[in-house]
């Protein structure tokens, strides 16, 4: 074995320090995490506003939910909470910028599957029979 391809001590030295380095403090970390619910909770917010306010609108109108779109509606609830999730067990060992882009990229999906569930919703949300 030569000499170059020995592993040197200084290289996995330096990887553990750009590793430490890279780590969040834990109140920036929950600080982040915090902000970032606030927004993913105003999601949930307008998801339980829609099932609850469909379904008094459905029954004003003297018609019914599908199971189709009930399903829909709740799906919509649970889809900030899922990917809010999937994005702070991605994000609690990296770095504040990553942080900040990974929720933001998760704020960003949620948003687009809130948009997809409400066409959905139109395509067969209310039972007219």
């Amino acid at each position: 074995m030569t000499e170059a391809s020995a592993p040197s001590g200084s290289s996995t030295q330096a990887v553990a320090e750009t590793r430490a380095r890279a780590v969040t403090p834990l109140w920036l970390a929950i600080t982040i995490a915090v902000v970032f619910g606030v927004v993913y909770a105003y999601d949930v917010w307008e998801a339980v506003g829609n099932l609850v306010g469909l379904n008094l609108y459905a029954g004003e109108l003297g018609v019914a939910l599908t199971g189709y779109g009930v399903t829909l509606l709740v799906i919509g609830i649970a889809v900030p909470f899922l990917v809010f999730g999937a994005a702070f067990g991605l994000a609690r060992h990296r770095g504040p910028l990553a942080q900040v882009v990974l929720f933001l990229a998760g704020y960003a999906l949620v948003q687009v599957l809130s948009a997809d569930l409400s066409a959905l919703f139109d395509l067969g949300g209310l039972d007219f029979s």
